[in-house]
């Protein structure tokens, strides 16, 4: 994919208030951690997470997303008649129908005569989005769109926590798929991408490439298992470690074949960011990459892994705290359960 015509005009995103820390949530499974002689601070160990973030109980992920392009809207001071597709990105939606992206556009005044729906693709979706939307744009179908994602984790991990402290038949073997659960956040991030003549930033989005390995797609499966648990809230499963192994796996091709697609190498990319994991994903992946850890604009110590949201989040925040600067080249590295990887060069 080569780009030509589309600029990333904003990425904004929206914390939430309630912090919790590793530890907090370790005392919470104490029963668990004595019984089966796990130490303290294990969480925190394994990933590098010291806190996550959390909305209020029954926030729906579309009233964030509004919030989320408005902000986004408003502080690039755009113009939203040119905004002419609206994508919502994120893993959390409203609803099963209509699409989360209808209320979101509803909510943010935008046209009607704009292409509205949600994509879902594990921790890809809007980065998804973008690929969606710079083709509209390059083939000139619209002059602008936003994608957009809110991820809400808190009953995911609150549901894991009641689920181990309630099973008799728990190991330190079997925890072990249980532990990815309780590393999730929640957060929300958008993007507006235009053609640049529509452009006041000149932040270009040059391309990219994208690879997948559907062998591995039981790796990493969450959902609804209402009899169960018991409940609706959703749950997850996860091998961590072959997940880890794969992912990189998937993620070196798709880094060479990016660098192909660009022209680049290694020593052009002058910031990253990444799929915010753990501190061990990220290590591994950019050690295998051959790109300088510095580069990173990590996230996750604070913010846990929020899923479609966590790259474009960290991309936000790098942008607020002037990690960027004019002439940047920067490399979005996304890889996401399925397993699928996606990859973009933008020049800032």
């Amino acid at each position: 994919m080569r780009y030509e015509h589309v600029c990333v005009e904003a990425v904004s995103c929206t914390l939430p208030p309630h912090v919790v820390t590793s530890d907090e949530i370790e005392a919470q499974l104490a029963p668990v951690y004595e019984r089966l002689g796990l130490p303290a601070g294990r969480l925190e160990l394994m990933t590098g997470i010291q806190e996550r973030r959390f909305f209020e109980r029954g926030t729906l992920p579309g009233t964030i997303s509004a919030q989320t392009v408005n902000q986004l809207i408003d502080q690039a001071g755009f113009d939203r008649k040119y905004v002419g597709a609206l994508i919502h990105g994120s893993v959390c939606r409203d609803q099963l129908e209509p699409a989360t992206a209808s209320g979101v556009h509803h909510a943010a005044g935008l046209s009607q005569n704009a292409l509205v729906l949600d994509i879902s693709n594990a921790c890809l979706g809007l980065l998804n989005g973008m690929v969606f939307l710079a083709n509209m744009i390059e083939m000139g179908q619209i002059r602008a769109g936003v994608v957009v994602g809110t991820e809400v984790g808190r009953d995911l991990v609150e549901g894991t926590i009641e689920d181990l402290l309630n099973d008799d038949t728990l190991t330190r073997k079997s925890i072990k798929n249980d532990f990815a659960s309780l590393t999730i956040g929640s957060g929300s991030a958008a993007i507006l991408l235009c053609d640049r003549r529509l452009s006041r930033t000149g932040h270009r989005l040059l391309g990219g490439s994208f690879q997948t390995d559907t062998s591995s797609h039981e790796l990493c499966a969450g959902g609804v298992e209402a009899q169960k648990h018991g409940d609706h809230r959703p749950r997850m499963q996860t091998d961590s470690e072959s997940l880890l192994v794969a992912g990189v796996n998937l993620a070196i091709p798709t880094w060479e074949q990016t660098k192909r697609t660009l022209s680049w190498q290694n020593a052009d990319v002058t910031r990253v960011f990444t799929h915010q994991v753990g501190k061990a994903h990220r290590k591994l992946l950019l050690e295998k990459l051959g790109l300088d850890p510095g580069l990173d604009y990590p996230t996750v110590e604070t913010l846990g892994n929020t899923g479609a949201a966590a790259l474009p989040m960290a991309w936000a925040l790098g942008i607020q705290n002037q990690a960027l600067k004019a002439d940047d080249r920067v490399a979005l590295l996304g890889i996401g359960s399925g397993l699928n990887s996606l990859m973009l060069g933008v020049q800032w």
